[in-house]
């Protein structure tokens, strides 16, 4: 693996976008420092910003490290970035409608069937059903590295119910809460316009039956739920409420809320639940969480769900490859961002390789998420290396690999000073009436020296991530 590309610094010379933070960060004693970090993690603590780790003991409500030290993007770097997420989640929502409709990727022999039909996201309850604007996913979290200057790559699409948007809108507020003259010196644009941007999205896909301003409800699996926070906040924000599954029930053609005023009609539902637990009568029928026949009153045009039901069958890591084609195929132009070379290991070509070259690798699962279920070559033992050679044998199918990315670095606050340490990031890209996101993201950063897993799961933590106006 090469050396990673730092932000900062371009050799001796520090890179322009990081000019003033260079003497910001010389004159800010080590006690201050101290000080301040105390200072966030004691309000992260009392906002209650937490995430829950699932078959840990000890805390269920851990706190998310957040580094003081902002990645900072230039006003050209983010246009170019803009460009290729957009470009990607019209591709992607594009696929989907035509998946679940004529498949002509399919019919043209441009993606096997086999990743599609087979897929365990592939939900047939939708097939022939074209959501309100085609949209299928309204909310795309693309996973984003940097590895050079001018070279981006798209790592994977989250288009069910990416998490993390409210540690993106928190890290800014920290940041000008404790550092205001750092705002008043350099011009960063705002990130506080994404719940406006996330309430005009939902309500601009309302559904077919919608005569009325649209109500809009957040439903969420329950305080157990380890984004529960998020779902509170991203409530607040809006000034919308936020449901459980028991809050809700289906009536007729309409999907209602029980209020103390009685029952309030529901347009539109951002749904944070897999859609396995959403209707019990046509998912699993189990489901304490869901409300039994809202899938009915979804496919009459009675209610919106939003991300729609079936859309993980564009998240999965094996049809990620295809994302590219998808490009082509429907929007003839060539991809602004690239993704990361991938060998899928159901190809028996790509499998010989993967296993001739375990140790150089990066192995994940095609349904794993969280920094769980992967192998890091480089970074794993011998014995690692052999058991994740037994799992792949056993079920090739389940597996992807790519080279291992120098990720880029950034300044970082660790307790000997200050020290590069890998980063990626994650812009929420909006897709409703018009496709349109802030000009940020959540900027993930490992904490462990030389680690490349950036997953708070995994003891990552999160940045503010500024990006400059011209």
């Amino acid at each position: 693996m090469s050396t990673a590309f730092n932000e900062m610094y371009l050799g001796p010379q520090i890179r322009p976008p990081y000019a003033q933070l260079e003497s910001w960060m010389r004159a800010m004693p080590a006690d201050l420092r101290r000080q301040k970090q105390a200072e966030a993690e004691a309000l992260f603590r009392r906002i209650g910003i937490t995430f829950a780790v699932y078959g840990e003991g000890g805390d269920p409500d851990r706190l998310i490290p957040f580094d003081m030290f902002p990645r900072v993007f230039t006003h050209s770097e983010w246009a170019r970035l803009e460009r290729g997420i957009k470009q990607r989640a019209q591709a992607l929502n594009a696929f989907l409608v035509d998946v679940y409709g004529r498949a002509e990727i399919i019919r043209a022999g441009r993606i096997p069937p086999s990743l599609v039909y087979q897929n365990e996201a592939f939900e047939k309850s939708v097939v022939g059903f074209v959501p309100p604007k085609g949209v299928y996913s309204h909310i795309v979290g693309i996973d984003i590295v940097r590895t050079g200057p001018t070279d981006f790559f798209v790592l994977e699409d989250n288009c069910r119910t990416p998490s993390g948007v409210s540690y993106m809108l928190e890290s800014r507020e920290m940041m000008m809460r404790m550092f205001p003259d750092l705002f008043r010196e350099n011009r960063i644009q705002p990130v506080d316009r994404y719940h406006d941007l996330l309430r005009r999205t939902l309500t601009s896909v309302a559904p077919q039956k919608c005569r009325h301003d649209p109500t809009v409800v957040i439903l969420t699996p329950g305080h157990f739920n380890s984004a529960y926070y998020e779902h509170s906040f991203l409530a607040d924000l809006m000034g919308v409420e936020l449901v459980e599954g028991q809050d809700l029930f289906v009536e007729g053609e309409f999907v209602y809320m029980r209020t103390t005023q009685g029952p309030k009609r529901v347009d539109v539902i951002y749904r944070r639940l897999d859609d396995a637990y959403i209707d019990p009568l046509c998912f699993r029928p189990d489901s304490m969480l869901g409300i039994p026949g809202l899938m009915d009153v979804y496919r009459s045009g009675g209610v919106s769900i939003c991300s729609a039901p079936g859309a993980g069958v564009a998240d999965d890591k094996a049809v990620y490859t295809y994302v590219p084609e998808m490009i082509r195929f429907y929007l003839g132009e060539e991809p602004i961002l690239n993704n990361v070379p991938t060998w899928q290991c159901a190809k028996p070509d790509d499998l010989g390789y993967v296993l001739d070259n375990l140790g150089e690798l990066v192995v994940k699962e095609v349904h794993g998420s969280g920094g769980y279920g992967m192998l890091v070559g480089p970074k794993s033992t011998k014995e690692q290396v052999e058991t994740f050679r037994h799992k792949i044998l056993n079920d090739p199918a389940n597996y992807i690999a790519q080279p291992t990315l120098a990720l880029s670095a950034t300044p970082t606050f660790v307790d000997e000073g200050v020290a590069p340490r890998h980063v990626d990031l994650r812009p929420y890209c909006l897709v409703g009436e018009r496709i349109e996101l802030v000009p940020g993201g959540l900027t993930r950063v490992a904490l462990t020296e030389g680690s490349l897993v950036v997953n708070s799961s995994q003891g990552g933590g999160v940045k503010d991530t500024w990006v400059l106006a011209e």
